[in-house]
């Protein structure tokens, strides 16, 4: 029998596994699908939460630690398997400064490099801008990571270090014998384990469900589209009004991305095909030259205020939640998987953990 079993393969699923595989425990993760390719394949990668001045501090705690690690997990990754998640400081341009003095004074209290830049200099970083504005908001240490990439990396990491991955395994129950988890029904058989810990996104609530406990984690579509550009075409990671543009290190430029709750609905639009084309060509004209080589969709597990539920499951030992990121989960993950290891293993938690419990008063 393992000693954890861990129900989802996304980012913050396969980061828990590594996190516990390397305190001495057997782990075993369940996917019902292929690990990695949900909302963590989906997502742009961005290591900041947008407009990171709006939300909680519950989320910067978490998105803070993270980010100073992020480089050294990376380069780990990339030696250990080979795959490079490509991290990237590109810095963070936003174009918005309605927000300026909440942004300095978020930015004065928690030590993080933001400038407000003019004209000029605007130009200087994004040369092919069209109509640049007066002034605007310039993160230069935000970075990002080729999440695909990163989530493939991840997955061989822990192919390496034994952890059992079984995928396209349906949970149909997770059990329990009195208070006390006992481990999970599915399409395959029984699993089990003493401790079990939900990391299913934004399939989490149902999962919960069915033991009669709810969490408000919904499922929240973001469309996201991607031009075969070339490199020096989108130099920095742009955000106006929602909407970003990010460049990888190969030209490639992804722009999305949507705000859409139709449920588990997961199908593309050309209504946001359109969108997301039209605002990037008028930021950016020469990308009328570049194709749009994809349109994807993924959902993302919305929760209110963006804080994710992390923590000891209420009434049922051993259970465990670690979900709820939003639209932060890349971002979000290495802390929050730290944390959840922290809480299973009894040692002191990198942040107090008590903002993120399953029954914290959320707004």
């Amino acid at each position: 029998m393992t000693d954890c079993i861990i129900i989802g393969g996304g980012i913050i699923g396969m980061l828990t596994a590594r996190e516990l595989d390397q305190a001495g425990l057997s782990v075993t993760l369940v996917e019902r699908g292929e690990t990695g390719q949900e909302s963590s394949w989906a997502g742009g990668g961005i290591l900041s939460p947008l407009y990171p001045w709006r939300y909680p501090e519950a989320v910067t705690r978490l998105a803070a630690w993270g980010q100073a690690r992020y480089r050294t997990l990376a380069e780990q990754l990339a030696q250990d398997t080979g795959l490079d998640p490509q991290w990237l400081q590109s810095g963070l341009l936003i174009l918005d400064t309605d927000e300026l003095e909440q942004a300095r004074s978020w930015a004065a209290r928690h030590g993080v490099s933001l400038e407000t830049v003019g004209r000029e200099r605007i130009a200087e970083l994004e040369p092919a801008l069209a109509d640049p504005p007066e002034r605007a908001i310039w993160l230069p240490e935000v970075a990002q990571v080729r999440n695909p990439r990163m989530v493939a990396a991840l997955r061989l990491d822990l192919e390496r270090r034994g952890v059992l991955i079984r995928e396209r395994a349906e949970v149909r129950k997770i059990t329990a014998a009195g208070t006390r988890v006992r481990g999970l029904e599915t399409d395959q058989g029984l699993l089990e384990a003493p401790r079990v810990i939900v990391c299913a996104g934004a399939w989490t609530a149902g999962l919960l469900e069915q033991i009669g406990e709810l969490i408000h984690v919904q499922p929240v579509r973001g469309q996201m589209i991607l031009f075969g550009a070339e490199p020096g075409v989108v130099r920095r990671i742009v955000l106006c009004q929602g909407r970003y543009l990010i460049p990888r290190m190969d030209g490639q430029v992804l722009m999305g991305s949507t705000v859409e709750y139709t449920g588990f609905h997961k199908a593309t639009t050309d209504a946001a095909l359109t969108e997301l084309s039209d605002i990037a060509v008028h930021q950016f004209p020469t990308l009328r030259r570049y194709p749009v080589k994809r349109h994807w969709a993924g959902l993302r597990p919305g929760s209110p205020q963006g804080i994710p539920y992390i923590g000891p499951f209420p009434g049922l030992d051993g259970l465990y939640v670690n979900s709820g990121h939003f639209r932060n989960g890349l971002v979000l993950a290495p802390a929050s998987a730290r944390l959840l290891a922290d809480l299973v293993l009894a040692r002191p938690p990198i942040v107090a953990p008590e903002p993120y419990g399953l029954t914290a008063a959320r707004g």
